[in-house]
């Protein structure tokens, strides 16, 4: 009876994953634990078949964050197998970037039956309640064990795992499947062979990705028609927060977006994440987050009855917050398919949530053929849009070079925020760009054009973390064939489990890494004393570390190499975009980038005020 319990175990973990794979599941990353035994074996077979594509890795909080990369970049969940206990523990980080992030992803944690729970059993915890607050959904299979399910039962599991993860009730997300197996757990050889042979009688799924499927048809949004409360003949502006929209999605959220700015004229001001700075065809602003409200006087009066269209979630800058507050008129957000709010400002007067697509076909089917200044049927059109629209790109255009003077010049300094501005032109726009969080995404927002290169950008931008930057940018990698990572210090160091991704990594990574020597964001911060004082700055904020960030990665079989002007960055980059992977370190002196992003920023607001 042992012998065929086991077996019945591996039987029923194949069949749900069987059903995982016939649903779109194509990556799976399996951590080590003897209670997912039957999973890690099914897993094993299902790939020697060339069903799915399996990693392994022995962290769970970077097995997670690797498959959130995997899952962001190609919009399709990508599945981890954990065994009990606080491994279960370990992946809630990614679970809740997941969850802010709108990222599928797919959780199969095993467990202990019924009958250990509650009794003081080894490495039998309440691993139910977990995730559970950051989940789209959580399924249980028998609490007895998996093996006591119906086939027909465990594919329901699967479906109803994947339908919740893509989204059809509120955005994708994460799921997890919490599954309990009873001992014995380990099938013998010939219990492997037969199902081998059972993995190799199930047809190659050929469908589509649940991903796919979802993502062009948003389900219903809070309202049954889309609010028409912004009127694009009238001055305005739009703002374009993280992109949190899955890839299929992205092409009619582009077009919408043209079709919205050649109807109203309307700027965009764009995040760094948003996707759209240096989109062929899109008039975008990026210098907002230097001035915010301390506009040119032209544009700051006409703040006070601007309207604007939010596009996502609310950008971090907040000068851009700044801004909007400034802002007068009506003010709406359009989301793809995210139904929780997403207006902390509490200044939009509706949000809609089915896509911008379908928000732009209705408004513009009211006034088809207008443009700005030009009359819309029924209505008088304000001449002032036309004008207001080329006050924003004439600033933008004045700010940008003279932002090209002081980062790309002879003279410029080297530094944070020169070298976010030459890798917008140094770096190739066809690999994607992982941003990690705190100095290099706000200043790649800050000191970068709007008409750069068009290139994919990505970060963790839903919880703001940076719990596994280099696993998550690995992820990115495998998914998109190839990826840059620009990340800080404590940062990558945070994460320094990522560099075992390596011999797997079938896929070019490129580490840039800044090196400040601690928290370089802490330094913009007005929490540095002045003068000497009874609080140690160092050690309770920016705490740098002593490792050798090269020697780290030698020890991983990454080479590297250091630069410290920027005739050798640009031969740096060439050479680390050669290698499969490699680390290029850049050291900068953060508390002279933090003086200098200050004096940035005042002087652009003093040359707003400059005729």
């Amino acid at each position: 009876m042992s012998a065929d319990l086991a077996a019945r175990n591996l039987h029923a973990a194949l069949t749900l994953l069987q059903a995982l794979v016939a649903g779109g599941v194509r990556q799976l990353v399996v951590c080590p634990g003897s209670r997912s035994a039957p999973l890690a074996a099914a897993a094993g077979l299902l790939a020697a078949q060339g069903r799915l594509v399996l990693h392994t890795a022995i962290d769970e909080r970077s097995a997670a964050f690797f498959a959130l990369g995997l899952g962001r970049a190609a919009g399709i969940p990508a599945a981890v197998i954990t065994t009990s206990g606080t491994a279960v523990a370990n992946l809630l980080p990614a679970v809740v970037e997941a969850d802010y992030g709108t990222v599928p992803l797919l959780l199969l944690t095993a467990d202990r039956p019924a009958h250990l729970k509650g009794c003081g059993a080894n490495q039998t915890v309440n691993q139910e309640a977990f995730l559970a607050a950051n989940l789209r959904w959580q399924g249980c299979s028998d609490p007895a064990g998996l093996a006591v399910c119906a086939p027909s039962t465990l594919r329901e599991l699967a479906a109803q795992a994947l339908a919740h993860c893509c989204g059809p009730t509120l955005a994708p997300g994460p799921v997890q499947l919490n599954l309990p197996f009873d001992e014995p757990l380990h099938a013998a050889a010939e219990a492997l062979e037969v199902q081998l042979l059972v993995a190799a009688q199930d047809p190659v799924p050929t469908g589509a990705s649940p991903a796919a499927t979802n993502s062009t048809a948003p389900p219903p949004g809070l309202d049954s028609a889309p609010p028409r409360a912004l009127d694009p003949a009238r001055p305005g502006l739009v703002v374009a927060g993280p992109w949190r929209g899955q890839p299929a999605a992205w092409p009619g959220f582009l077009e919408a977006l043209q079709r919205w700015q050649v109807r109203s004229g309307w700027p965009v001001l764009a995040d760094g994440l948003s996707g759209l700075r240096g989109t062929p065809g899109l008039e975008v602003l990026a210098g907002y987050d230097l001035v915010g409200s301390q506009l040119p006087p032209a544009l700051r009066d006409q703040l006070g009855n601007l309207q604007v269209l939010r596009l996502g979630p609310l950008p971090a800058s907040r000068r851009l917050q700044a801004l909007l507050e400034a802002c007068g008129g009506p003010q709406g957000l359009v989301s793809e398919g995210d139904r929780r709010p997403l207006d902390p400002l509490g200044r939009c007067d509706w949000q809609w949530s089915d896509g911008l697509g379908s928000w732009v076909d209705a408004v513009l089917t009211e006034s088809p053929g207008a443009r700005p200044g030009e009359a819309v049927e029924g209505e008088v059109g304000d001449a002032r849009a036309a004008g207001q629209a080329g006050a924003w790109r004439a600033w933008e255009t004045r700010l940008q070079h003279w932002l090209d003077q002081q980062l790309l010049g002879s003279a410029a300094p080297w530094g944070e925020p020169a070298l976010a501005r030459h890798l917008a032109r140094l770096l190739p726009a066809d690999r994607p760009l992982v941003l990690a969080n705190s100095s290099p995404v706000r200043d790649w927002e800050s000191f970068t054009p709007g008409d750069g290169q068009p290139r994919t950008l990505l970060g963790c931008r839903g919880a703001s973390g940076i719990d596994g930057t280099l696993s998550f940018a690995c992820g990115v990698a495998e998914a998109a064939g190839g990826a840059v990572l620009l990340s800080g210090d404590l940062a990558l160091l945070h994460d320094s489990n990522g560099w075992l991704w390596r011999p797997q990594l079938q896929a070019p990574l490129l580490v840039l890494l800044i090196d400040n020597s601690g928290g370089g964001i802490f330094e913009q911060l007005p929490i540095r004393p002045a003068a000497p004082a009874p609080l140690d700055f160092e050690r309770l904020f920016a705490m740098p570390q002593a490792v050798d960030p090269c020697a780290l990665a030698a020890a991983h079989g990454v080479p590297s190499r250091q630069v410290g002007d920027w005739h050798q960055l640009e031969d740096a980059l060439a050479w680390g975009l050669a290698e499969p992977m490699a680390l290029v370190l850049v050291r900068t002196d953060r508390r002279a980038d933090a003086l200098w992003r200050q004096e940035l920023r005042r002087m652009a607001c003093a040359l707003a005020d400059l005729p």
